[in-house]
């Protein structure tokens, strides 16, 4: 940037207005710039979008308006235009070529609300504004890398939105607030550590070497810290592992932190649903007891169909052994009416044994269907026998084995039915052989007689 760029530069932030505080300014760069997203692949370049003209202009209007107080080298805010028109390029020069060097940091001493004091570092004026526009180049690095739960010196965030998350908290039911506070942490932090971790993010080392640089700049307390430092970077991977684990613990804290301050919601819920299971444990109780005494009258109910459904099965055997003498009789009497058959039909076929072979033969197969009908009927009383001896031992079971019994009772009634039917039938036969032997016998005497 030549001595114009400077005068634009100056000139671009004369509008802005000054800070609240202007009498005091603090080391390092404000927190709340505009965030621009920088492409990871463009960290190597990152000195030269530090010295950016924009950026620079940026960076000299953060600092106008902040204003603070001046540093060892006792430049004033107001003095800034001027030395920038006479010096920017050769500061440019040395920052792009990594040969700049920060001056020494002003110590400040600020007592605290509490006691004791606070002591800060005021960089010079010149620092203030490289630091500022360093801080521009490298927040979009590291912003996505903070917790969704940081509210503090973060663009786009303020105390007010953690007030309103606190609130969200609240409403949800959670009670406990834990404050938690790291004691001189800027004092005692490693730096080696820290620097680590910066690396993982830039790679650029000129900006590496300037951070540095800026850190030499502090008094002899610090520069002992440093070395305190630099003698613990030895345990670094220990101290790791050991913050890790403390992140854990603290998380698990929080977690038991909102258990313990839930759980007296959760045992004054659980002994109202206590007393309500009871209730509805006395009103099942007394269901129960009205339950029980209806079981009991259906019980009885039960045992008189049961010994109903006895007397039914009692009466449907008798009825089954009635049926079966029935069927013997009536199987006897057709046996008794079929040998008289059978005598009569072998006396007519004697006298009409000098008829024609057609009517042998015609006696013949009266005869056969005669002995088939007899076989059949045999067969058909062994088959009803046995299906009445199967319904009389399923009727001592089961009502079910009764049904069964007086459905086979019906069929055996059915069979003997068509029995009857089958010896209607034979009987008929039988009435027609003699209708025909004798007419047959009629016609033989007429017959001789002509002869």
């Amino acid at each position: 940037m030549t001595a114009n760029e400077a005068e634009a530069l100056a000139g671009g932030a004369s509008g802005e207005r000054t800070g609240r505080n202007p009498g005091m300014a603090l080391a390092g760069a404000e927190a709340d710039t505009a965030y621009c997203e920088q492409p990871k692949s463009e960290k190597d370049w990152l000195m030269s979008q530090v010295v950016e003209r924009a950026n620079m202009q940026r960076a000299y209007s953060r600092v106008m308006k902040n204003r603070g107080a001046p540093g060892v080298d006792g430049m004033r805010c107001e003095d800034l235009k001027a030395w920038l028109q006479a010096n920017w390029a050769q500061v440019r020069r040395t920052l792009l070529d990594g040969s700049y060097r920060p001056q020494a940091v002003r110590r400040v001493d600020i007592p605290k609300p509490q006691g004791g004091v606070r002591t800060l570092g005021v960089p010079t004026v010149v620092d203030r504004l490289i630091q500022q526009a360093l801080h521009q180049a490298m927040q979009p690095l590291f912003e996505p890398t903070f917790s969704d739960g940081s509210y503090g010196f973060r663009p786009g965030r303020s105390a007010q939105q953690a007030v309103v998350k606190a609130a969200e908290y609240i409403r949800t039911g959670k009670r406990w607030v834990v404050d938690m506070d790291l004691e001189k942490f800027f004092d005692r932090v490693n730096h080696d550590v820290l620097m680590a971790r910066v690396t993982r993010q830039v790679s650029d080392t000129r900006v590496l070497r300037l951070i540095r640089a800026a850190q030499a700049g502090w008094d002899a307390e610090r520069i002992e810290a440093d070395t305190l430092n630099k003698q613990m970077a030895d345990a670094y991977e220990v101290q790791a592992a050991e913050l890790e684990a403390a992140q854990g613990e603290i998380a698990q804290i929080r977690t038991d932190a909102g258990l313990l301050a839930v759980d007296v919601k959760e045992r004054q819920a659980e002994l109202s649903e206590l007393k309500l299971k009871l209730t509805a444990a006395t009103a099942a109780t007394e269901t129960a007891d009205a339950r029980t005494v209806e079981i009991e009258r259906r019980a009885a109910d039960l045992r008189i169909e049961l010994d109903h459904g006895h007397q039914e099965a009692a009466q449907s055997r008798a009825e089954l052994v009635g049926v079966r003498q029935t069927h013997t009789a009536e199987v006897e009497v057709l046996r008794a009416e079929l040998t008289a058959s059978q005598g009569k039909a072998e006396g007519a076929a004697e006298k009409a044994a000098t008829t024609t072979d057609a009517l042998r033969t015609e006696l013949a197969t009266v005869k056969a269907k005669a002995e088939a009908a007899q076989d059949t009927h045999q067969e058909h009383r062994k088959l009803v026998a046995a299906e009445a001896h199967r319904a009389a031992e399923r009727l001592t079971t089961t009502q079910a084995e009764r049904d069964q019994a007086q459905k086979d009772a019906g069929k055996a009634r059915e069979e003997a039915a068509a029995l009857r039917g089958q010896v209607d039938a034979i009987k008929e036969q039988n009435a027609q052989l003699l209708q025909t032997l004798k007419i047959q016998s009629e016609k033989q005497p007429s017959k001789d007689k002509r002869d």
